[in-house]
């Protein structure tokens, strides 16, 4: 779902073939992601119209369509996410207007957002996954535009530095 330039399509994939389904409400690209295809969430991302900007947009996918979720406690993009559609994090990317690098983040409970453990390193475009209570985080890029190597783990609570990537990247999904 979502896209450059600024889409809103979503598409399923069935294990042979993909389908057009229901339209996100708010296009956007660069943004996170976690869930399942039936129980999804996308969250943040950036649009290009009618004023280029950082969102703080969240929506809830039920396999069909899309609803409007809590809001994010400040607008990002190129940020990474892991857990469900009711047990969610979104963490690092890159906050407007003073775009900045952000090491915050934030937990979702299916209805809002709060303030969870910060990264160890500020960054964007890294890539993310496992589960609110053990998620990790991966490469990205760290100030002042240089790719990352560093991966961490999160239990919840804080984030702790594990084995590096063994080469530097950036840009994932």
């Amino acid at each position: 779902f979502g896209g450059a330039p600024t889409v809103a399509e979503t598409y399923e994939f069935d294990g042979t073939n993909w389908t057009e389904t229901n339209d996100m409400n708010t296009g956007r690209n660069d943004m996170a992601a976690c869930g399942t295809q039936t129980a999804g969430l996308g969250f943040g991302g950036y649009t290009t119209a009618p004023n280029t900007q950082g969102q703080a947009l969240t929506e809830e996918y039920d396999g069909s369509s899309w609803t409007v979720g809590g809001t994010l406690n400040t607008s990002r993009y190129g940020a990474a996410g892991a857990g469900t559609q009711t047990a969610g994090l979104a963490f690092g990317g890159y906050v407007p207007p003073s775009y900045a690098f952000a090491n915050s983040t934030i937990e979702y409970d299916g209805e809002g957002w709060t303030a969870g453990g910060n990264l160890t390193n500020a960054r964007y475009g890294l890539g993310g996954f496992g589960s609110q209570t053990n998620a990790i985080a991966f490469g990205g890029t760290t100030p002042p535009n240089s790719n990352s190597n560093s991966t961490e783990n999160y239990d919840g609570t804080s984030w702790a530095s594990i084995s590096n990537m063994a080469t530097s990247r950036t840009g994932f999904s």
